[in-house]
């Protein structure tokens, strides 16, 4: 399934890009012709000149989904053994880990171990864990974390854990990687000791620090440089476009499939010049890329070659299963799902059936008058068949607690308002909010149009969306990210006074426990709870 570094068919091409010898003569840019790029090549015959051929395996954004990881261990090994004469890179962008369990943690950790990963760049959900147990996990890792925008207090557990760079040296070829952490880790990460204790870089001077660095490896004779950025699709175009010496940057953050080379979309010409080609594989470990390459004797990129492969099409073979149960122990038979439907294609920004499983779990355990869950807590879907503890898991990975509180018609409303303006958003994050109890109709373009309690005998009860009360309130199940303002749904407060109740378990220990009290099985349906119209329907409508 994976392709020969050597062949490069039915893929865009740069051919024989030649690089700029002297820094006042500008390169000669590479033309479009028959979806090849191509520029005359330098004249020679030295076994010197050969071109160096280069192959990375790149994942990001797994978010901790252990069956994915199983998937990938399969395309890993197949990766190791294809048959090659190039040089082999395996490279992660972050977002590997994600939650607060350490248990989980650690089969993310040491999966990077296990599929040979040299580098990671740190992510937002890298800090989910507190610094000291990501020390811990790094203590026992064979990768490096990389984000060259991090500072770290120097009291920290997590001082000199961080790198700014490694250099990577295959057959003779050294290879300067250098890590970006994203410049909105504050708004991703609140509340959590990990942002007391590292802080990191706007985007500019990132970029800054990103240049200074690619100046060093280049005066060290490293002349192919890959960034890991965990910054997002929009400013890995800056980068490229803004700085000169970078080669590759695999990407991440923004959750985008790239797959090929299109000039424009993620390949662009440095400062000099020079080629620069971005990708990123998706989300959650359901896709891992390859991208084959080969560079002048200068460390241009002359030929690329982007694929993407589908971790679905690979089995979890019983070696890196047993691996992962090892730690997490084997999982608990809960039911049997008998009917379902498809997931959301666009989970942060439609009613997602799969979630609202878990929002009724919140609201049925709990014995509250609604649940409210951010759309982005789920990671997966239920499949016809057997569901156990482990899938779960995959779909609800967080372990966030759980927590009993008061709101006011004001408080709710203002919060599915916040998940609105998700539509108009790159990524469309933090994504709108799933809810039992509830049920509201939204235009495409995040505005709430209608708002109804449903109470416990499947009334009906419309809410004023547009003078809410402030007196009348509800009692919700939500998580502490939600209640202490993550993503912002809700003010910012570590300590809320309207919280009743705190529970050390997560939401997926609820939804274990409901769903084994279905007799066995259940149904995923569409209710429609949460609906999503046009924007020009509502108009019209109105």
């Amino acid at each position: 399934m994976i392709n020969n570094i050597n062949t490069y068919s039915n893929t865009n091409l740069l051919r024989a890009y030649q690089h700029k010898q002297q820094q006042n003569k500008k390169p000669q840019q590479p033309v479009l012709n028959n979806n090849s790029y191509i520029i005359q090549p330098p004249q020679t015959n030295s076994n010197i000149d050969k071109p160096t051929r280069t192959s990375i395996f790149y994942i990001n954004d797994v978010h901790g989904k252990m069956t994915n990881m199983e998937r990938i261990y399969a395309v890993s090994k197949e990766f190791d053994n294809s048959k090659d004469t190039g040089d082999k890179l395996k490279l992660a962008s972050g977002d590997i880990i994600l939650g607060a369990n350490y248990t989980s943690n650690q089969v993310a950790s040491k999966f990077l171990n296990w599929i040979g990963v040299s580098a990671n760049a740190l992510g937002n959900h890298e800090l989910d864990v507190v610094p000291k147990n990501l020390a811990s996990l790094l203590d026992n890792a064979k990768y490096k974390l990389l984000a060259i925008n991090a500072s770290v207090d120097s009291s920290s557990p997590m001082a000199d854990k961080i790198g700014k760079s490694i250099i990577e040296e295959r057959n003779g070829q050294k290879y300067g990687i250098i890590g970006i952490a994203p410049s909105d880790m504050a708004e991703r990460v609140k509340l959590n000791d990990s942002m007391k204790e590292i802080k990191i870089d706007d985007f500019p001077t990132t970029v800054k620090k990103v240049q200074e660095e690619v100046n060093r490896l280049k005066g060290e004779g490293i002349n192919k440089i890959i960034v890991l950025s965990h910054s997002g699709l929009k400013h890995d175009k800056k980068l490229a476009q803004e700085t000169s010496g970078i080669d590759v940057i695999l990407g991440a953050h923004t959750h985008d499939l790239i797959d090929g080379i299109k000039e424009g979309e993620n390949l662009f010409y440095s400062k000099t010049g020079e080629p620069v080609v971005i990708t990123q594989a998706g989300k959650d470990g359901e896709n891992v890329g390859i991208l084959n390459l080969e560079f002048t004797p200068s460390g241009v990129i002359s030929k690329a070659q982007n694929s993407i492969i589908k971790t679905r099409n690979y089995g979890r073979n019983l070696s890196s299963r047993s691996a992962v149960e090892s730690i997490i122990g084997k999982p608990e038979v809960l039911g049997k799902v008998t009917s379902t439907v498809a997931p959301p294609k666009e989970r942060l920004i439609e009613n997602n059936p799969h979630g609202n499983i878990i929002a009724d779990a919140m609201r049925s355990e709990l014995g509250t008058d609604i649940a409210i869950l951010n759309a982005g807590n789920i990671r997966g879907h239920f499949d016809i068949g057997p569901v156990d503890s482990r899938l779960i898991n995959d779909i609800t990975p967080f372990e966030d607690k759980m927590i009993i509180g008061k709101l006011s018609e004001k408080e709710i409303v203002d919060a599915i308002k916040v998940g609105g303006k998700s539509f108009e958003r790159t990524g469309h994050k933090p994504g709108i909010l799933l809810v039992s109890g509830l049920r509201y109709t939204m235009t495409d373009k995040g505005e709430l149009k209608k708002l109804s309690f449903i109470d416990k005998t499947g009334k009906e009860i419309p809410i004023d969306i547009n003078n809410p009360e402030t007196e009348r309130k509800y009692t919700v199940a939500m998580d502490d990210f939600f209640a202490t303002g993550g993503d912002n749904y809700l003010p910012t407060n570590e300590n809320p006074d309207f919280i009743i109740k705190k529970f050390n378990m997560d939401k997926n220990k609820l939804a274990c426990d409901y769903i084994k009290k279905m007799n066995g099985s259940f149904e995923v349906k569409n209710d429609d709870r949460v609906k999503i119209i046009t924007h020009s329907a509502s108009t019209d409508a109105a």
